[in-house]
């Protein structure tokens, strides 16, 4: 058989594109993703994360994948923008399952919905979207079709996005494009394109992807030395993971690589393993696309009878025969093997099987050709028609404009009269109505002006609170604790001269003095905490949790992703938050078991407190003895927060917080 017949197989696998793909060390990712699901508060990262989740199961339990992405719209059914992405990841669902038709509506639907968002990463999702489909067009042959897409929709999108990985996947798609059409030059040129870029990112999945295709592409060009560099760069990358699906496009192309310069018997230790590993990972697809390439093997050997059994198998399997350009290897295979044993009847058969399904083929364009023919004739007999008709219809419409003219010309005359008559009446309405107008907008201006008041002397009253506090808890410890430091070090030198029964007392009262200066200094530190100003929010945070724990009080504490550049007097508010909800949680609430969780994503903090406490009536909480909720909204107004309390009576307390904190 020709060469690149016996190639043409392999040239039409590209992959489909989730927004990120996936590393080499899979398992690793999955497990990273699953943490940040559990542990996450905030409703958008649940949502990204659960579809992220479920690309990386779709192609090993695509019912799972869907759990994810059901899982995934419920955290988003209130973000239209991450409702709008669930269309991307439901057209990779469809592809596992081998729903085609729906895959591709899924992914036009998901470009349709993000559209009206002019963002970044709705553009980048478009991309990515419209290449999935045109990859989709891609798998019928139509190399056009896709070339067109990566051309004309996703490369402008991900240049717009910024996506440089998105950019250089489309280049190497594009590669694809020109290699499946004997373009061997030109895939040249995007693919070297391509992984310079992945390199840059170190984008390792896509980088060991791109270096196969290198490969398979030099030897279609016959640039065998070329070739063999690029296998082993993929395979370098690939070997610390060799469960990876990714080896299997590899051991495809190396065993391409050893039939094309007549190595036969290593091209069949390659594609035994690739078929080992394709069982392995349940690929089936992929298995037979290997056993294609073991047929070469055997049939560039003139090993008619093992080379058979294979084509034979391989005739058997839908998935091989649902596409015709397969069919027609195989068909071609069997003839040519079956002259080469001999059986020259079966020959025969095969061939003329082959010939009327490429005769088909051809036919099929050709009717394709005619009617496309025959839609650009309609249309311009079409376009005479419209010219003609246009024609009479501007001539009727200027002898009708020009009688509506003459009505218009009298008619407005007997109209001027009455205008000039309203004229005056809608005047001194108007004029009513803008004063009335202009009341409402300085009242309104009024109330602005009163609440922009109100919330800075808020932030003065909240800051001159710290600045007091800081400066009380600095007298306290150093002043009156260090005074009262020095009458217990003068009462202990009393007790060396002092009588026994004396001694007695004053090391009593001596250790009274010891518990006043320990709670001086827990007061001191309470008003403003060390840890706070020397190893920052988390550790302030961990501190406090402890300090209120007793015998009859647990206090349990999460933390994720605090970072350390929010600003001190920040630090400080969120620490008077959380010290504020404690409390009253205790105090109030006496409760027994408290969960405190903190958490941040970029320039959001989010505090959960969760408490067994006696509870209260929410819609009471205003008239309620003591000030601890309405200091604490006063602070979260001052960070330009939300606060949500749900608590019912005898059943607890839960309180969620959302503070903004960036610098």
């Amino acid at each position: 058989m020709i060469r690149h017949t016996t190639l043409f197989c392999l040239l039409i696998s590209i992959a489909l594109w989730s927004k990120a793909q996936l590393p080499l060390d899979e398992h690793k990712y999955a497990d990273s993703l699953q943490t940040v699901l559990n542990k996450a508060t905030n409703d958008t990262v649940r949502a990204k994360s659960s579809y992220l989740l479920s690309y990386y199961w779709v192609f090993k339990d695509a019912a799972k994948a869907r759990v994810y992405l059901d899982q995934g719209r419920q955290y988003a059914r209130n973000n239209p923008f991450q409702t709008a992405v669930s269309w991307f990841y439901e057209g990779i669902i469809f592809y596992a399952t081998g729903d085609i038709p729906k895959s591709e509506v899924a992914f036009l639907k998901a470009d349709s919905l993000l559209t009206p968002f002019n963002t970044k990463p709705a553009k980048q999702f478009r991309a990515q979207a419209l290449h999935n489909y045109g990859v989709l067009q891609q798998a019928k042959g139509d190399e056009k079709g896709f070339a067109e897409v990566l051309l004309n929709r996703s490369i402008p999108l991900a240049k717009e996005s910024g996506d440089t990985s998105g950019l250089a996947k489309n280049y190497h798609d594009l590669a694809l494009t020109f290699k499946n059409t004997t373009q061997y030059e030109k895939a040249s040129v995007w693919v070297l394109t391509a992984i310079r870029l992945f390199r840059e990112l170190h984008a390792t999945a896509e980088l060991a992807t791109a270096y196969v295709t290198a490969a398979e592409n030099y030897v279609l060009w016959e640039k065998y030395d070329l070739a063999k560099p690029m296998l082993d760069s993929a395979n370098a990358m690939l070997a610390p993971f060799p469960e990876n699906p990714l080896y299997l496009d590899y051991y495809a192309a190396e065993s391409i690589y050893y039939n094309a310069v007549k190595d036969h018997k290593n091209a069949l230790v390659s594609t035994d393993k690739g078929i080992r590993l394709a069982k392995q990972l349940h690929r089936g697809y992929e298995e037979q696309r290997l056993l294609l390439q073991k047929f070469y093997a055997h049939f560039n050997q003139k090993d008619y009878r093992n080379a058979r059994p294979v084509l034979t198998y391989l005739l058997a399997q839908p998935e091989m025969m649902s596409q015709i350009t397969n069919r027609l290897q195989l068909y071609k295979g069997m003839a040519e093997t079956n002259a080469g044993l001999g059986n020259m009847q079966d020959a025969y058969k095969w061939s003329e099987q082959y010939s009327k399904l490429s005769d088909s083929v051809h036919e099929s364009q050709l009717k394709t050709d005619i009617q496309a023919l025959e839609l650009k004739y309609n249309d311009a007999e079409n376009q005479k028609k419209i010219t003609t008709l246009k024609a009479e219809n501007d001539k009727a419409a200027l002898t009708a404009r020009n009688t509506r003219l003459v009505n218009w010309f009298l008619a407005s005359v007997s109209v001027l009269l009455l205008i000039a008559a309203v004229l005056g009446l809608l005047y001194f309405r108007n004029n009513k109505k803008l004063s009335e107008q202009k009341d409402l907008n300085h009242q309104q201006q009024l109330k602005e002006l009163a609440q922009q008041q109100q919330i800075q002397f808020s932030q003065a009253m909240l800051q001159g609170e710290e600045r007091e506090r800081r400066r009380l808890a600095g007298d306290l410890h150093d002043g009156l604790g260090g005074m009262l430091a020095g009458v217990k070090m003068n009462l202990t030198g009393l007790t060396v001269a002092a009588p026994v029964a004396q001694d007695n007392d004053l090391n009593k009262v001596i250790g009274q003095l010891d518990h006043s200066i320990s709670e001086l200094r827990r007061i001191a530190r309470n008003m403003m905490p060390e840890a706070l100003l020397k190893l920052g929010l988390e550790t302030a945070l961990k501190d406090l949790c402890e300090s209120v724990m007793t015998d009859q009080v647990r206090v349990g504490f999460q933390s994720y992703g605090i970072e350390k550049t929010i600003p001190q007097q920040t630090q400080v508010t969120i620490y008077r938050i959380v010290q504020e909800l404690l409390t009253n949680a205790i105090r109030h609430g006496h409760a027994s078991s408290i969960l405190l969780q903190c958490s941040q994503n970029e320039g959001v903090f989010f505090v959960t407190l969760e408490d067994n406490g006696k509870g209260f009536d929410p819609q009471n909480a205003a008239r309620a003895k003591g000030i601890g909720l309405s200091n604490v909204k006063s602070r979260v107004d001052y960070l330009n927060g939300k606060m949500d309390i749900a608590s019912v009576i005898n059943e607890g307390t839960t309180i969620n917080i959302e503070l903004y904190v960036a610098g």
